[in-house]
């Protein structure tokens, strides 16, 4: 059985960042190693117990995407080994779990796939029977089951001063391409 990963302990690089799942260190001046943990979080708390082998899956499957996709979209895979930039005793907390990335300017929105509505989705509802604009049957209550899942956006706290806690895909698609015409100079 693997073991759990909570957090990283990296000592030979810079820590940049740690996330609900990934701790994102520092490799020059133009690369991230992320190392996805194991870590699990609901309504935006890290739980104190991880599951074992979540990071490593969550990695797989990320890789996976990327190279299906990568004829059509562009990535920020460097080819490189993750293992390579850390200390033979540190290889252990990178191996099957971390990818090597270029440094690059993110996108400031997480998405969520919801199949209930609980949280924010469940006080969008209460005022306009839709979470994100997508409508949503009436009578629903708290932590419903949802007819089918729907996929919603939200942006990032730190990098969008908005009151919005949730964004339409109209308002998602008007912001991305103004984000992509500032930063895909």
């Amino acid at each position: 059985m693997t073991t759990a990963l909570h957090t990283s302990a990296l000592t030979s690089l810079p820590l940049l960042a740690r996330g609900k799942v990934r701790d994102n260190y520092a490799v020059g001046d133009d690369r991230i190693l992320m190392v996805a943990s194991d870590r699990i979080s609901a309504f935006d708390v890290i739980m104190g117990e991880p599951i074992p082998g979540k990071g490593e899956l969550l990695t797989k499957m990320a890789l996976f995407w990327f190279g299906k996709l990568g004829h059509i979209c562009p990535n920020h895979l460097t080819g490189e080994s993750p293992e390579s930039v850390v200390t033979a005793d540190e290889v252990a907390q990178v191996k099957g779990r971390s990818m090597l990335v270029k440094r690059l300017k993110p996108i400031p929105v997480e998405a969520v796939v919801r199949g209930y509505l609980a949280g924010s989705g469940w006080q969008e509802y209460q005022q306009h029977q839709a979470v994100c604009g997508v409508p949503l049957p009436k009578g629903l209550k708290n932590a419903s089951p949802l007819p089918e899942p729907i996929f919603t956006l939200r942006p990032k706290r730190r990098w969008v001063t908005t009151t919005r806690t949730s964004l339409t895909h109209k308002w998602w698609r008007r912001l991305v391409r103004r984000w992509l015409k500032k930063f895909a100079r």
